[in-house]
């Protein structure tokens, strides 16, 4: 689905990307690493957000272009909704643009209720009179809207409280093995990139320092790894007893 050939992407002199990447068709790739080690740009470069410095990005075999943007989906922390738009006004917006009729874009948005269980009737309210996860659930369902065959999360559950987390994960799980689409998701937890992932991209410093399964990288001699593994995971109920 996505090729990047010696990406690579600074911010002044602080290098954030430097990538030789091949993401897999119809596989939750998940994008690991600590605050700063460059997922979310390496996530944005996917998008074509920010252009790399140096390299080539293609999309489906194309270059990245403007017209890719229409057919992959993207979700960030809280939804990143419009404050002055309803949930369905959000949701329906590039739909609406590209000229669909409005029986088609209400048929739609009955499939993507029911998909991420949303109450029907959260649609007519706006942003700020929705919780958290409501408000996820809706950035889900825009950028699912066009029924894109790539979708990408930056962060989606981050800003969730631990139970209403938990419930995303489990519905996303059950989102993405329903639709087989192609999924990168950015995150710093662990747990979530276990849960979530079919392979694990651990990153630092903008570079990729283990890519594999979450047992290759439980597994890992790289010290790094292993001790962002370990962090990860907490002090060991031998070391407390100790």
């Amino acid at each position: 689905m996505f090729r990047l050939r010696g990406v690579k992407k600074s911010w002044g002199t602080q290098l954030a990307v430097e990538v030789d990447l091949d993401l897999p068709r119809g596989k939750t790739t998940v994008l690991l690493g600590p605050s700063g080690c460059g997922k979310s740009t390496l996530l944005r470069l996917c998008m074509g957000l920010v252009a790399p410095d140096a390299g080539e990005i293609l999309f489906d075999g194309a270059p990245l272009d403007r017209a890719s943007r229409r057919r992959i989906g993207y979700v960030i922390q809280e939804g990143g909704l419009f404050p002055h738009l309803t949930a369905k006004d959000n949701v329906a917006m590039l739909a609406r643009h590209l000229g669909w009729r409005a029986a088609r874009v209400d048929e739609r948005l009955r499939e993507l209720t029911a998909l991420v269980r949303l109450e029907p009737s959260m649609l007519e309210r706006y942003p700020v009179e929705l919780s958290g996860g409501e408000r996820q659930r809706v950035g889900i369902m825009r950028a699912l809207m066009l029924d894109p065959p790539l979708l990408l999360l930056d962060e989606p559950m981050g800003a969730l409280d631990p139970m209403v987390r938990a419930r995303l994960q489990q519905d996303l799980k059950r989102i993405f093995a329903e639709l087989a689409k192609t999924v990168i998701l950015v995150t710093h937890s662990l747990e979530e990139a276990a849960f979530l992932g079919d392979e694990v991209l651990l990153m630092r410093e903008g570079r990729i320092v283990q890519r594999g399964t979450m047992r290759d990288l439980e597994t890992a001699t790289d010290p790094f790894t292993r001790e962002f593994v370990e962090l990860q995971r907490g002090p060991r109920t031998a070391g407390l007893e100790a």
